[in-house]
């Protein structure tokens, strides 16, 4: 766990010595200890406020304002349901509930191994193909429940 906590110390360290130190910065930051680590932890916002002045508090209500940033790490392989309009006619519903069920987890949550992650969208983007499911962002058109099983069994290999 000591390794774990200097690792990440280290890591938001170099971050903020890339960017301006003010909160005009928090945002870039935030993304890049995300591309770094995977996520938030709540480890990498106390050497972000340490290093910059800005609080754990502040830095953490500012990066839940946005869908981009995960405070968990992501699975092995992440996947998304588009819920946007088109999807959502097109039985974009369904299909969240159609993985909930095979995956056994919620939108925002990973599978007890770490092999899954799955996450709602409001768009992928690709309305003319929907519903659309992407997995590690390779989308797959025209989904539905019965092709789902399919596809989870591509990433389990």
């Amino acid at each position: 766990m000591e390794t774990a906590v200097a690792d990440t110390a280290s890591v938001v360290d170099a971050i903020v010595q890339k960017h301006n130190k003010s909160r005009a910065s928090l945002i870039p930051i935030l993304q890049d200890i995300q591309g770094a680590l995977g996520f938030i932890s709540p480890e990498s916002l106390r050497v972000l406020e340490r290093t910059t002045g800005i609080s754990a508090n502040e830095s953490y209500g500012v990066a839940t304002f946005y869908t981009q940033f995960r405070f968990s790490p992501p699975g092995k392989h992440v996947i998304h349901v588009c819920q946007g309009t088109a999807c959502h006619v097109r039985g974009g519903a369904q299909n969240m509930a159609e993985l909930q069920k095979l995956l056994g987890i919620n939108p925002g949550e990973i599978t007890p191994d770490a092999h899954f992650g799955l996450e709602r969208v409001a768009c992928l983007g690709c309305c003319a193909l929907a519903p659309v499911v992407s997995v590690d962002g390779k989308a797959y058109a025209r989904m539905s429940p019965k092709k789902l099983p399919a596809i989870l069994d591509e990433y389990r290999k």
